[in-house]
């Protein structure tokens, strides 16, 4: 339906779509980004910090699952309203978090507000702008969701650095407020409204929650309970899918379910999920990798990280706007999608050939390429996936498809974080069976680190007690530095697999 506004306030609304999501990426990016910083300043270890990242994808998954019944019933002006409060109310409750449980607790509320503002925003662009104002309110949607979303990992690094961890969640309120008070102001009455009641069933919605609570928290924790505990592991995975199944099968037999699964058996829109999956999981894992590998392996300050971060998603950002003002008279997209999988795959080989040494200047090219994969893979997917669905569809397949994009975040950085845990102990032993504190060089080393120690003021015990922990930590930082670089070579692989399927899959062209 497209509404007959004032020009002006037609644009104000596209506008606030876009700022509305862009608020919800800043802060998640700026979290993502400072999360080791949060950690220390909770004086939690990150096995624990586990459980707050899934608290986050447990109340964003079950809002998802909420959000089209919550919108028939309070329309998406009060709906959009309530949910950003919400949101902030969760912000204020992080940053004034003294301890682990109540961090918890304000991420999972937290996520209740901000997990489905991403699936309502894209929802309504069909629903409120005719077919000649959608391209423009899509433009204004995405570019402002890249834009503060670029700026996430330097203003998380700038506050971190400047203020302490809990400005990152006070960064985003004002924003947020911006927003809520522009979706009391612009956003009709009756948008999304239904016009039948709404029936309300507890149980399907507890049972999903139960689910993902299962499912998240197996995910989180098998970074760390992978080699220790697998047998645990796999139980809590498989009791979660197995109650995640029986959800599923509960809404296909469902006369009105919270997921419409039955209309969304399109050839069209499965292949894009599975795009979508694959672009996720890479996304993921890279972005998982980037900050220990920079900061921790090469030794790059923190703010400089930022720059490096910021910078990539300013790539990403300008290749959007390219193709946004271009990509429709490009008929054919496999090429432009392969081309994505192929930058990122570049990008992460590049990345795992750098020397130890290595100045943050180097790692430009690399990080320009992994922006064009930001831009490239998904834009084409994305308009694709759903264009044998329609307008009725769309809102239920962007729905599903957001479901499935937190599974695949947290999947992805799992996977990684298991993978970079088993390469560094690998590579941890391969360096020390290696070193002889007894050659010359490497007494030659210790004895000048010791003299210097000694020269500072240190007894000759401590000088060499602290002369061990300093070797100590260059091997572990060279196997940490080896690991990323390892698991950057299986990301480039794995863009190369992703580039052949793209190319040999005949349902998106």
């Amino acid at each position: 339906m497209s509404w007959g506004w004032h020009a002006d306030r037609k644009r104000l609304l596209m506008l606030l779509l876009g700022l509305t999501v862009g608020v919800e990426f800043l802060e998640n990016g700026m979290f993502v980004f400072a999360a080791s910083h949060i950690v220390g300043g909770i004086d939690a270890a990150p096995r624990e910090f586990a459980q707050v990242q899934a608290a986050y994808a447990i109340g964003s998954m079950t809002m998802i699952v909420l959000q089209q019944w919550l919108s028939r019933h309070f329309g998406y002006r009060r709906y959009l309203s309530a949910a950003l409060a919400l949101f902030m109310l969760g912000g204020l409750a992080c940053a004034g978090a003294q301890d682990l449980p109540q961090l918890t607790l304000a991420r999972l509320l937290q996520g209740f507000g901000g997990g489905a503002l991403f699936t309502s925003c894209r929802v309504l662009v069909p629903m409120l702008f005719g077919p000649r104002d959608r391209p423009r309110a899509l433009k204004d949607f995405m570019m402002v969701a890249f834009a503060l979303s670029a700026a996430g990992p330097l203003l998380s690094a700038a506050l971190v650095e400047h203020w302490g961890w809990r400005w990152v969640f006070l960064a985003s309120l004002p924003l947020a407020a911006l927003a809520m008070a522009g979706a009391w102001w612009l956003m009709p009455d009756n948008a999304g409204r239904g016009g039948e009641p709404v029936r309300w069933a507890a149980g399907p919605l507890l049972l999903f929650a139960a689910a993902v609570t299962l499912v998240q928290m197996g995910l989180a924790q098998a970074r760390f309970e992978a080699f220790a505990h697998p047998a645990r592991l796999a139980i809590t995975a498989l009791c979660g899918l197995g109650l995640l199944a029986w959800f599923f099968a509960h809404q296909l037999r469902h006369d009105e379910p919270l997921v419409r699964l039955r209309e969304l058996g399109h050839p069209v829109y499965l292949a894009g999920l599975g795009l979508y999956f694959v672009h996720y999981c890479l996304a993921g894992a890279s972005g998982y990798v980037f900050p220990i590998y920079a900061e921790r392996g090469l030794g790059i300050p923190l703010i400089t990280a930022g720059w490096l971060n910021t910078f990539s998603a300013l790539v990403t950002l300008a290749a959007a706007w390219a193709y946004i003002k271009r990509g429709a008279r490009l008929p054919r997209k496999k090429p432009l999608m392969a081309a994505g999988a192929l930058a990122l795959a570049v990008a992460a080989w590049m990345l795992s050939s750098m020397p130890p040494e290595a100045p943050a200047g180097a790692l430009l090219f690399a990080l320009a390429a992994k922006g064009v994969f930001g831009a490239l893979l998904v834009l084409p997917v994305a308009g694709l996936t759903f264009r044998d669905l329609g307008d009725e569809r769309f809102a239920h397949g962007y729905q599903s498809k957001n479901l499935m994009r937190q599974v695949a975040g947290t999947f992805a950085s799992a996977l990684a974080a298991i993978t970079l845990q088993d390469r560094q102990f690998a590579n941890a032993s391969q360096i020390a069976s290696h070193i002889d504190t007894s050659s010359p060089q490497a007494s030659n080393w210790l004895d000048g680190l010791q003299a210097s120690l000694t020269a500072q003021g240190l007894s000759s015990g401590e000088a060499h007690h602290a002369a061990m922990a300093s070797l100590s930590r260059l091997v572990d930082q060279q196997a940490l530095l080896m690991s990323c670089g390892d698991l950057y070579r299986l990301l480039a692989a794995l863009a190369l697999g992703a580039a052949v399927v793209i190319l040999v899959q005949r349902r998106l062209k």
